[in-house]
């Protein structure tokens, strides 16, 4: 393997999480007495929290902070994270893998830090990344190419020498730009960007057990 390092998505790329997250934003609105509009996936696709958060502060007229919505969002799905959200397929093999060959690793999420941490670890998959490093504690979304470039300079390589795994099209776009060679993982939740990921990847898994090592 040419690479030197590797910058991993979260959820829908590492761990089998994307449907925890598919209806939080109903659930969230429904409990403040609000009614989601009906295409209220479709806005928040392409947003971090703190966009999404905005947004239903600004259009539901809410009296909460960016900071106090994300809060809540994150007590909503801390249980499934704590307890039942599992790995993709072939990820801990893999992950064997790439760390025999010396290959840095590295977390980029717009996943809250402490949430990361919480499923990794009882996983077991912590110990194999340098860092977890998210759109929260950055302040930039996962459609900036940016993240992935100031990944990168923390582990300390060029992008030429990194390989990027994600599973969202929007973030494949990104991680593209700044020239980094990605590979497109598949997910239920991209279903319907699956054949535009495919297009633009420079390869595209539906399980990491696909990959063969030497």
């Amino acid at each position: 393997m040419k690479f030197k390092g590797a910058i991993f998505d979260l959820d829908g790329t590492l761990i089998d999480s994307m449907a925890v997250w598919e209806n939080i934003g109903e659930e969230f609105l429904k409990s403040k007495g609000k009614i989601p509009p009906k295409n209220l996936s479709g806005i928040l696709k392409t947003m971090s929290f703190q966009e999404s958060s905005k947004y239903f502060i600004d259009e539901f007229n809410l009296d909460l902070s960016v900071s106090e919505v994300i809060s809540e969002f994150n007590k909503m799905v801390e249980d499934k994270y704590r307890y039942e959200i599992g790995l993709k397929e072939g990820a801990v093999y893999y992950l064997r893998k790439l760390k025999s060959k010396n290959i840095k690793m590295c977390i980029v999420t717009a996943t809250d830090k402490a949430l990361s941490e919480i499923v990794l670890t009882r996983l077991k998959v912590l110990d194999f990344f340098e860092f977890i490093l998210t759109s929260g504690e950055t302040g930039i979304p996962k459609d900036n190419p940016e993240i992935y470039v100031q990944a990168s300079e923390m582990l300390g390589y060029n992008p030429n020498e990194i390989i990027v795994y994600e599973d969202a099209l929007h973030c494949i776009k990104a991680a593209k730009e700044a020239n980094f060679y990605v590979i497109g993982v598949e997910d239920e939740s991209a279903r319907e960007d699956r054949k535009e990921i495919k297009k633009i990847s420079d390869g595209y898994i539906e399980s990491f057990k696909e990959f063969n090592f030497k």
